[in-house]
């Protein structure tokens, strides 16, 4: 069962390696729709990260949420909603950059051993799941963050890249980041409501700078999305707090994982 997990995930690795040339060449060649084959690839990616995750755990009396795995589990979330933007929108420029990024995802946690399995109650995985989602959406708008800005330092500079060749028009870029940002504040809302309901002690259990950070995240997007309600925010202000929240999102939920998990047990 092992060794079929870790072929499994090092297919899901090559297939989104596939997903992302496809993209590219598409890009290259003028296209900037999603065609079916790209879809149908990025399909086959997903599946077999999905299935490699599953087998692995096989057995366990818990989901394996240790840092690999956890960031294993974002990545997946953001290939799925990247394809599912692809079907609504048929933009092909978002696969480019996030099926590498979750290709890299994929083969720490395929190839180091499987971690200890934690065993929660429905509650606390609903809220896991919740934030792993939020995260998952809130890392995509990340990424058209940093397509906007790449777009908009182009255009003031007066010279196209030949890396942003085949890229959606910034308008497009924009409304689709600012609806990532939407759907990525109500996942994390819906997140950090379920951790008060649900979670007993939400400032201990080294749970208080994952809380604080986290709720800052939360301001900063909140922020962010009524200023572009009320005031019309946009473009690099739009980038820099889009950013600022994914960063405290890698401290509180990533950061302190890498701490307690990689370093201090190493210590």
């Amino acid at each position: 069962m092992p060794a079929l997990a870790l072929l499994l995930q090092l297919f899901a690795v090559a297939a989104y390696a596939g997903t992302a040339a496809l993209g590219l060449r598409e890009r290259r060649q003028g296209q900037t729709r999603t065609s079916r084959r790209l879809v149908l690839c990025g399909l086959l990616a997903v599946n077999l990260h999905a299935a490699g995750y599953l087998l692995k755990g096989w057995g366990l009396s818990g989901p394996e949420l240790h840092f690999f795995a956890a960031l294993s589990l974002v990545a997946l979330g953001m290939a799925v909603v990247t394809l599912g933007d692809g079907l609504l929108r048929r933009v092909n420029a978002l696969h480019v950059a996030v099926m590498p990024l979750a290709a890299l995802a994929v083969l720490p946690h395929a190839l180091l051993p499987a971690g200890a399995p934690i065993s929660l109650g429905w509650q606390i995985q609903l809220h896991a799941w919740l934030a792993l989602l939020a995260y998952a959406v809130i890392s995509v708008a990340a990424v058209l963050a940093l397509m906007l800005w790449l777009q908009e330092r182009s255009l003031r500079q007066r010279r196209l890249q030949s890396s942003l060749q085949g890229m959606p028009p910034l308008v497009q870029v924009e409304s689709l980041l600012f609806r990532f940002l939407a759907a990525g504040f109500g996942l994390l809302s819906l997140a950090l409501l379920s951790g008060v309901v649900f979670v007993e002690d939400l400032l201990g259990q080294h749970l208080a700078h994952k809380t604080v950070l986290s709720l800052l995240a939360w301001a900063v997007l909140a922020a962010l999305l009524f200023g572009r309600h009320r005031f019309g925010w946009r473009g690099r202000r739009a980038v820099r707090l889009t950013l600022l929240a994914m960063a405290l999102l890698l401290l509180a939920f990533f950061g302190s994982k890498f701490v307690l998990e990689l370093l201090l047990q190493r210590a």
